[in-house]
């Protein structure tokens, strides 16, 4: 069994009406580290993706929107999640002036045994 640092594997992914034109260039890196930080997860196993330019509206109002997804084995739970989306929210407001309020963040906590790494599941991994 190989060794691995204690629930790993966070992936954020955004999906947002924010024009690829406008994305920064260290947004990528800047969210691992934002993600990593907020759930005490090692940089190297964390994954960030956007998806920009998707045609998005919220309540019938043009503006910057989002919605996100946090995946993790762990770290995730219903007093941690408050903290996690205040400090995500912040974010993506100063990075992309999508303001709280126009984004929902889904968090998901995976089971180790239906996560995949490597040819095979964390569940043999952990």
């Amino acid at each position: 069994v190989r060794q691995l640092p204690p629930e790993v594997m966070p992936l954020f992914k955004l999906q947002t009406n924010v024009p690829s034109t406008k994305i920064p260039a260290n947004f990528l890196e800047s969210t691992v580290e934002v993600v990593a930080k907020t759930l005490g997860k090692p940089k190297s196993y964390v994954v960030a993706t956007v998806l920009p330019d998707q045609l998005m509206n919220w309540g019938g109002v043009d503006g910057p929107c989002g919605m996100v997804s946090v995946e993790s084995i762990g770290a995730l739970g219903r007093d941690v999640n408050k903290k996690h989306s205040k400090v995500i929210s912040d974010h993506l407001l100063k990075t992309l002036g999508i303001p709280a309020d126009k984004c929902y963040i889904n968090f998901v906590d995976l089971n180790k045994a239906n996560v995949g790494y490597s040819g095979t599941t964390f569940d043999d991994l952990l």
